[in-house]
């Protein structure tokens, strides 16, 4: 990657970062945030983010956009219009950047890499989400009932349902309804036979969602998950495959022979990770 040394701005190829550098010598400079643009057009543009100014708006649903180019894509929503096709799999897409990103499917390219633990990613947005939810600790979304501070609006609009006692998740086969999505997983699996469980490949424990795997495994065997993973996932034997080998005697009565067997070490991010090795756990003799 190649990091703009004004900004924060990276981009994929040398050439990309040469072009966005004359941004900073430009004469059209937003007197908001000093932000520089090529054109006026395009200053114009940027001073609606701080006017909050939308004067395009959509005639199907009323939602106003900043520039027509916009207001033309989330139209591609109600005509159910998609005139850009990926040349690999024949997936159509309403935005050309939408197919650039859905190329690295059929690549494996992960261009953005998180300078903090190694982890790729194939969108820069889905590295900022990383970033802010793993290894930050700001809090910007607060309750407005308790004044509780989350990472994010979801887990904000998920607790707010604490209070006003919402249940807005329904059971499609019976009248039930509630707060939590995977309390309606858990619902349609146990009584609906539903879905499927994933299974925690340590204690297995069945689990809903693979991305509680995440939550899971630090609260039954206290332990770090992103410290097992981060030396897991570099090939090491260090301190996380010493946890994995240990997770344990103390809460399961169980000890590890020297037989090897391969597991799959379940990453949050509804992604199975790559595989590790761990020793079998046989009862105490």
């Amino acid at each position: 990657m190649y990091s703009c040394s004004q900004c924060e701005k990276r981009f994929t190829t040398q050439q990309y970062l040469n072009v966005h550098v004359n941004v900073h010598s430009s004469k059209y400079k937003c007197t908001e945030c000093g932000k520089c643009f090529r054109s006026s057009d395009k200053l114009t543009v940027h001073r609606r983010s701080h006017s909050g100014e939308k004067p395009f708006e959509c005639t199907v649903c009323g939602k106003r956009f900043t520039t027509s180019g916009h207001l033309v894509t989330h139209s591609r929503i109600h005509s159910g219009e998609k005139p850009h096709k990926c040349l690999e799999c024949d997936k159509m897409f309403s935005r050309p950047g939408s197919v650039k990103t859905h190329m690295r499917v059929h690549t494996g390219d992960k261009p953005y890499k998180c300078s903090l633990c190694n982890k790729s990613f194939n969108q820069f947005s889905n590295l900022q989400q990383h970033i802010r939810l793993v290894h930050s600790n700001r809090r910007p979304y607060d309750c407005r009932y308790c004044g509780k501070l989350f990472k994010s609006s979801r887990d904000l609009r998920q607790h707010v349902h604490t209070h006003t006692g919402a249940k807005p998740y329904s059971c499609r086969h019976c009248s039930e309804r509630f707060t939590w999505h995977d309390q309606l997983k858990r619902h349609l699996l146990k009584s609906h036979n539903e879905g499927a469980w994933f299974p925690c490949h340590i204690c297995l424990m069945n689990i809903t969602q693979i991305c509680n795997i995440r939550v899971h495994i630090p609260h039954r065997f206290k332990c770090d998950f992103d410290e097992i993973w981060r030396d897991c996932s570099s090939g090491g034997s260090g301190l996380g495959f010493e946890v994995v080998r240990t997770l344990d005697v103390r809460s399961t009565g169980c000890e590890f022979n020297s037989q090897l067997c391969t597991a799959q070490l379940i990453l949050g991010w509804l992604t199975i990770c790559r595989q590790i090795n761990h020793l079998c756990m046989l009862p105490v003799t």
